[in-house]
């Protein structure tokens, strides 16, 4: 599953505000409790060291597609709703951005007296990956945010982020021990950012002699590393575009949430009685947890679920988040008690809707989508951090035509 990639990744400001920071939370700690459950530990640290998929579970939670922040936001907000079930869990996050970065020795030292891990292997590991991105990699990004998540299996992964000084843009690294046979050539399974042209890479596996000891990664010309290497390419502008979206699948959940009713579906009869809008924000959900990483190219789509803080593409509907939220809670509840009817419902929420994406022509204007759930926010909670969504004066009539 090594997955390697470069984004364009705009560098944005200021904070989340507190009302969308606590359901990123409690969002983000049930995703990963069920992806957990269902696929173990090993496979929560390979959707982490995964570009694509990690850009698309920030914006499933309500930050800001394309940019920056979803990094710090996102491993904010794990390390915040994680840590405190660690011990249950079997996962820890370690660092964070500044000065919390510096704390991670001394905080895998502590869970390493706890696990019976190798600390010091531990320490060696995220020292070492955050020297190959800040010194081996000379590509004018200066490191800023290093996270190290841990399993109490010892398998690891690492997200750092670091900024340009000249032009407002951040570059993603990503590690997974999974992958790692060398610190000094091809550790990585994936870095994001702005493309730059030439850099120096000494980790090139063509630098072997040049090295001499320097800790180094390598991106070779190679068919075999090209085959892996996938690049996300994430657009300066804020807004959502259709040139952003497979059309293709955001049709089909629209139509199959939309459209559909849950008792047209056998498999779906768990959720008859939860609303349209509800549907269609438990079907990105769904396929954040359950979806194959092909389906993480287009990580503005998972901006259909809950919106965004600034208003892109619409407002972030917190009502709808919050019942998102209970109904995975409850499932997760149930599950522990033997019934998992329900998570495994959202698990076949997700295969309908890919099942109706086989015949889906679309034929549909995604402006027009937008315009709804602008005008529809108020009914739903809907807030950015400019401030709550108004119900418009005269709202416009919107024929929307999806199928």
């Amino acid at each position: 599953m090594k997955r390697s990639g470069t984004a364009d990744l705009p560098l944005h400001y200021g904070k989340v505000p507190p009302w969308l920071y606590e359901r990123m939370s409690a969002l983000g700690l049930s995703i990963m409790e069920v992806i957990l459950m269902d696929y173990g530990k090993d496979e929560v640290l390979r959707r982490l060291a995964d570009p694509f998929w990690f850009q698309s579970f920030g914006a499933v939670m309500g930050m800001d597609w394309h940019s920056s922040g979803i990094t710090t936001s996102v491993m904010g907000a794990l390390k915040r709703a994680i840590n405190p079930n660690s011990q249950s869990l079997g996962i820890y996050i370690c660092g964070g951005k500044g000065k919390f970065s510096r704390e991670t020795p001394a905080e895998l030292i502590r869970i390493a007296d706890k696990t019976g891990l190798d600390g010091n292997e531990l320490v060696k590991a995220s020292k070492l990956s955050a020297k190959v991105d800040n010194t081996a990699i000379q590509d004018g990004y200066q490191l800023y945010l290093h996270n190290f998540i841990l399993a109490d299996n010892g398998s690891w992964s690492v997200v750092q982020q670091g900024m340009h000084e000249s032009d407002n843009t951040a570059r993603r690294y990503h590690w997974h021990s999974e992958n790692i046979k060398s610190f000094i050539e091809q550790p990585h399974t994936g870095i994001n950012g702005v493309s730059r042209g030439k850099i120096l890479n000494l980790t090139d596996v063509d630098a072997s002699e040049n090295r001499k000891g320097i800790l180094d990664i390598s991106h070779t010309d190679s068919a075999q590393i090209m085959s892996d290497f996938s690049r996300l390419i994430l657009p300066a502008h804020h807004d959502v575009q259709a040139s952003d979206v497979d059309l293709r699948r955001l049709g089909a959940l629209l139509y199959v949430t939309r459209e559909q009713q849950p008792q047209n579906f056998e498999d779906l009869l768990m959720l008859e009685g939860v609303g349209p809008r509800t549907m269609q924000s438990l079907a990105l959900v769904s396929e954040v947890i359950h979806g194959a990483p092909s389906r993480f190219n287009d990580p503005a789509r998972f901006s259909f679920a809950h919106g965004g803080k600034d208003g892109h593409p619409f407002p972030v509907p917190t009502k709808v988040y919050d019942e998102s939220i209970h109904i995975l809670k409850k499932g997760i509840e149930k599950s522990k008690l033997g019934n998992s009817d329900k998570l495994k419902t959202l698990n076949k929420l997700h295969k309908v809707i890919e099942d109706t994406e086989k015949n889906f022509t679309p034929d549909f204007d995604i402006q027009q989508v937008i315009e709804e759930e602008r005008q529809n926010s108020w009914r739903f909670g809907g807030k950015t951090v400019f401030g709550d969504a108004q119900k418009p004066e005269k709202p416009k009539s919107i024929q929307l035509t999806l199928f």
